[in-house]
C-alpha cells in the first residue's frame, strides 16, 4: 500500500519510463513520416474521438471493478483484525477455573491461552502466505518484459521490503512440533490450523475448562475466521473476468494507433512549429490512456506482492502484538515500518 500523500515523479517515471520512449518513437516516426510528405493519410478527428470517448469509459470501468476488488479485499482484512482480537478477548477472558472447580493451575490455564492465541498467529501467518502464492493470471507469471518487470516491482516496491521484517520460521513456529508437522502436510494450511483450534476447545469442554455458552461463542469466532478466509481466497482466485481485463488493453492499443493519424497532421497544420508539438503532445495523450489502462491492471490483484497490495504483513503484525500484549508479554516484534513510501 503506498502510504505518501502523492506520488513522488521519480517513481512515476521509474514506472513508466518505458511506455514514454516507445510512444515517443512511434509519434516521432510517424511525424516524420507527415513532414517529408511521405505518407498524406489523414483521419478524421470525429471518429477517432468517439473511439477514444468509448475507451475511456471502458477503462474507467474496469478501473472502478479493480478498485471494489480491492477495497472488498480491505474491509475483509478489518474483519481478521476486529474478529482476532475478539477471539484474544475471549481467550482470556473465558479460559478460567470456574466450571472444574479448580482443577488447573494459574501456570496451566496460561499455557492453554498462549497454545490458543499462538494458534490463531500461526492461521494469520499461513493465511497470508497462502493468499501469496502466484496466480496463472498474475503479472509476476507471464512471460517476457511482463513477468520480469513484475519480479523488478516485487522486489523493489513490494515483497523484498519486508524480507528482514518476515518470520523466517514461517507459520511453524507458533506451533508445537507434531502439530506444525502435521498441518504443514496439509493441502490448505490456514483451513487445518482453524480445524485444530476447534478440535481443542471441544477437548477443554470436556474438561469443563469452557462450558456450553462459551464453547459455542467461541466456535462462532472460528467459524466468522473461516468466513472470512473464503473470502480473501474468492478474491484471490477468481480473477476480474478476461473479457474486461484484456479487451481493455486491446481498445487502447486500437485508439493509440489512430491517434497520430488524426491528432499528428492536424497539429502541424496550425504552424512552423506544429511538427514539434506533435510529437509531445500526441505521447502525452497515449500516456495517458495507457497509465489509465495498467492502474486497473496492476490493482485487480490485491494480493500479489506489489506496492498497491493489502498491507497484509502489517496487518498480521498489529495483530499479533496485540493478542500477546493480551497475555502479557513483552519481549515483541516491532510493527512493520513502511519503506520508500510503501507499506506491505
Amino acid at each position: 500500500m503506498i502510504v505518501t500523500k502523492g506520488i513522488k515523479l521519480k517513481s512515476l517515471i521509474g514506472w513508466s519510463l518505458h511506455h514514454v520512449v516507445w510512444l515517443s518513437v512511434l509519434m516521432s516516426s510517424i511525424a516524420a513520416l507527415y513532414y517529408y510528405n511521405i505518407i498524406s493519410l489523414v483521419i478524421p478527428w470525429l471518429p477517432v474521438s468517439v473511439i477514444g470517448t468509448a475507451v475511456a469509459f471502458y477503462a474507467g470501468f474496469k478501473n472502478n471493478q479493480a478498485y471494489d476488488r480491492m477495497w472488498e479485499a480491505r474491509k475483509i482484512w478489518g474483519g481478521i483484525v476486529n474478529d482476532s482480537r475478539t477471539w484474544g478477548m475471549m481467550v482470556d477472558g473465558f479460559i478460567t477455573n470456574t466450571f472444574n472447580n479448580g482443577k488447573l493451575s494459574l501456570t496451566q490455564l496460561k499455557e492453554i491461552k498462549r497454545r490458543l492465541v499462538y494458534r490463531h498467529v500461526a492461521w494469520l501467518y499461513a493465511h497470508r502466505g497462502q493468499l501469496l502464492v502466484s496466480t496463472p493470471w498474475e503479472h509476476a507469471n507471464q512471460g517476457g518484459f511482463t513477468g520480469k518487470t513484475a519480479k523488478m516491482y516485487q522486489e523493489r516496491f513490494g515483497l523484498g521490503l519486508i524480507d528482514d521484517q518476515v518470520h523466517l520460521g514461517g507459520f511453524a513456529q507458533f506451533l508445537d512440533e507434531e502439530e506444525a508437522k502435521r498441518i504443514t502436510a496439509k493441502a490448505n494450511s490456514a483451513s487445518q490450523i482453524i480445524n485444530e483450534q476447534s478440535r481443542d476447545l471441544a477437548a477443554l469442554r470436556q474438561e469443563n475448562v469452557i462450558d456450553d455458552f462459551r464453547h459455542m461463542e467461541m466456535e462462532n469466532v472460528l467459524k466468522s475466521f473461516y468466513t472470512l478466509q473464503g473470502k480473501n481466497e474468492r478474491i484471490k482466485k477468481f480473477p476480474l473476468p478476461r473479457q474486461y481485463a484484456n479487451l481493455s488493453r486491446y481498445f487502447v492499443g486500437i485508439f493509440i494507433c489512430l491517434l497520430p493519424f488524426s491528432m499528428i497532421p492536424s497539429i502541424i497544420g496550425e504552424g512552423s512549429w506544429g511538427i514539434f508539438l506533435s510529437i509531445p503532445i500526441t505521447a502525452l495523450v497515449g500516456w495517458i490512456y495507457i497509465m489509465m489502462e495498467i492502474v486497473g491492471d496492476y490493482t485487480e490483484n490485491p494480493f500479489s506482492g506489489m506496492a498497491n497490495d493489502i498491507p497484509m504483513m502489517s496487518l498480521v503484525r498489529t495483530i499479533e502484538i496485540d493478542m500477546r500484549e493480551m497475555l502479557e508479554e513483552t519481549e515483541l516484534p516491532p510493527a512493520i515500518q513502511s519503506k520508500n513510501g510503501v507499506l506491505m
